[in-house]
């Protein structure tokens, strides 16, 4: 009797598993063939999982960004909002915003949704550009419900999608909500009044692998360098 239930039990679990969301993994277990991130910050930590055989560059360029440390200390910055569905879509984007000293060159380019076949739903995490596609560097947004219209089209490049929330929709979604104001162009409205600090990203699987491009944003006068992340 005690084999049979057993039986049951896992074939019950078996065929609850694919209604449970992507985003709902825990981040303490690696994703065969993903990278895992956990990106720390002063709402809650967010894991992303990474695809580098989808989108190699885009995954790659964002791990160097990672191991580097660029983004400790950084900010989400923009909450866009759904104006037809505020709570349930829109995204939030993040990163060295305008710090130049932290770019790292050559900019990135440009691994469509039709080429590498990760299209922009829920918890979908894809890199900010300017409007020449080859532009990406080290800014992001994680979106919350789909977004068809960041996808590649027809007379459309869209955006570079590279991997999935797997732990930290809710903190997203808290972002997501924070009051806005301010900005220009499509980003009018659109600016956190209160940034959201990113205290660090941390690598997850694999050995970290820093480049040895100088960084420069450390070298500021004694008294005016932020207090680094706690271990």
């Amino acid at each position: 009797m005690s084999q049979l239930f057993l039986r049951l039990f896992t074939l019950l679990i078996l065929a609850l598993t694919p209604l449970i969301p992507a985003y709902a993994a825990s981040d303490g277990r690696p994703i065969p063939g993903m990278v895992r991130v956990r990106i720390e910050t002063s709402m809650g930590n967010i894991v992303v999982a990474l695809d580098p055989r989808r989108a190699p560059r885009t995954t790659d360029n964002f791990m160097k960004y990672v191991d580097d440390g660029r983004f400790e200390n950084t900010k989400f910055y923009r909450a866009s909002r759904s104006k037809s569905d505020p709570t349930r879509r829109g995204f939030i984007q993040g990163g060295i915003d305008t710090d130049f000293r932290r770019t790292l060159l050559p900019l990135v380019p440009l691994e469509p949704t039709s080429k590498t076949g990760i299209k922009h739903v829920e918890g979908t995490i894809s890199m900010a550009r300017h409007e020449h596609p080859d532009t990406a560097s080290g800014n992001f947004s994680i979106f919350v419900g789909p977004a068809p219209f960041m996808d590649a089209a027809p007379g459309r490049l869209g955006y570079a999608a590279f991997g999935r929330v797997v732990s930290g929709m809710d903190v997203v979604k808290k972002i997501l909500a924070l009051p806005t104001c301010c900005g220009k162009g499509p980003m009018f409205g659109q600016m956190i009044k209160a940034d959201v600090r990113i205290i660090r990203a941390v690598r997850l699987d694999g050995k970290p692998a820093p480049t040895t491009v100088v960084r420069p944003w450390l070298f500021q006068p004694k008294g005016q360098r932020p207090a680094p992340a706690k271990k």
